[in-house]
């Protein structure tokens, strides 16, 4: 386990590595505005992989100006990290909002990225029937969380959120999502408290996708079934090694 700060336009990010393996894994963790809280996914596969795990610019102990940032910035601090690293490529691995932020990663850095999983998305949408039954699942029902390690930054949420929205206007977007040429993997908890509708509506645009549903687990889903998690990423992740070595196309069963 080693820690790093790279530096980045007048910032620190703060960034730890860990595990082995010949596959590099970047964990983006949800929010926005969160520090990280994915180190107990990492100890799922860092027997099988390299793990690199950050606090996005602002949150944690990752400093920025105070006036928050857009998703472009966002995405150019995740492909300067892998640079930092010196990884030619890498799996990409996000959750909740880290996920989003995965697969538009995944369409404007394409050529860094060797494959892409969406463990409990959100997906492309701001619907309103959507929040409605998130909030009222929220309030009725509740849900498992980790302990987070520093506080949300409220102008580092704010500003990405709105950024985001801009993003998903794109006329252009579901044929981009829908011309992904990397092997994808979507991974939802059937006890998520949010509507899984906008997951699997991407997953069916992408050819070389598969969509997974954990029965019982919850949003964060290695708080409740944890061994059937580790089982799906250190498949999807051994399979990625196997055809690598092989030099073949990834399949998908």
């Amino acid at each position: 386990m080693n820690e790093k700060l790279i530096e980045i336009d007048h910032a620190q990010l703060w960034t730890e590595k860990r595990g082995e393996g010949s596959i590099p894994v970047i964990l983006i963790s949800g929010g926005p505005g969160t520090c990280n809280y994915l180190e107990p996914l990492s100890t799922l596969i860092d027997e099988v992989c390299e793990v690199i795990m950050f606090d996005p610019r602002g949150c944690g102990r990752s400093s920025d100006d105070g006036n928050g940032y857009d998703l472009a910035s966002c995405l150019r601090d995740i492909e300067w990290i892998r640079k930092a690293y010196g990884f030619k490529k890498w799996l990409v691995i996000g959750h909740s909002w880290g996920a989003d932020v995965g697969l538009a990663y995944s369409l404007l850095y394409s050529r860094s990225i060797l494959g892409y999983v969406s463990i409990s998305g959100t997906g492309i949408q701001n619907d309103r029937d959507w929040k409605d039954s998130y909030s009222r699942n929220k309030i009725e029902i509740g849900e498992l969380t980790p302990n987070f390690k520093y506080e949300v930054n409220t102008i580092v949420h704010r500003s990405l959120i709105d950024s985001w929205r801009t993003f998903i206007k794109n006329p252009n977007l579901l044929k981009d999502i829908s011309h992904l040429d990397l092997p994808t993997l979507f991974i939802y908890a059937e006890n998520d408290i949010r509507p899984s509708w906008p997951i699997k509506q991407i997953s069916a645009l992408i050819n070389n996708s598969k969509y997974i549903e954990i029965e019982g687990a919850e949003h964060y889903v290695w708080l409740s079934k944890k061994i059937a998690l580790a089982k799906i990423l250190r498949d999807f992740i051994k399979n990625f090694e196997s055809c690598i070595t092989r030099d073949i196309n990834f399949p998908f069963e």
